[in-house]
């Protein structure tokens, strides 16, 4: 009786060749490694930036069911109900998220304005 290798019983996979190499110092050569210097500065770096990126994201989330809805009801053919219901689920998550995340900033905020100095 033979063992799974020797009867072909099982696939001969070449690692080396099928392994996505990435960036960071493996060890192997022929593959550069990572530099911190070249990571890139962030887009913005105040506080305010972030928050109105947000949420405009946000907004334009939030718009994208009625401009689908709108192009269905013109007949464009790129546009399916699908994508309408879609962008309808992920507006409402988006929805569900923004006033968890609000509730929360308000109760961190009463948490932090009992706090006695």
């Amino acid at each position: 009786m033979t063992n799974g290798f020797a009867a072909g019983l099982y696939p001969h996979y070449d690692l080396r060749t099928r392994i996505q190499h990435t960036k960071l110092d493996t060890g192997m050569t022929g593959i550069p490694p990572a530099r911190m210097s070249r990571m890139e500065e962030p887009a913005t770096v105040d506080f305010k930036g972030v928050l109105s990126g947000l949420v405009e994201h946000f907004n334009n989330e939030i718009n994208a069911p009625d401009n689908l809805m709108k192009d269905v009801m013109t007949g464009k053919d790129d546009v399916d109900i699908h994508d309408v219901m879609t962008s309808m689920a992920k507006a409402e998550i988006n929805v569900s998220v923004a006033t968890t995340v609000v509730g929360k900033i308000i109760q961190t905020y009463d948490k932090i304005m009992q706090i006695q100095v």
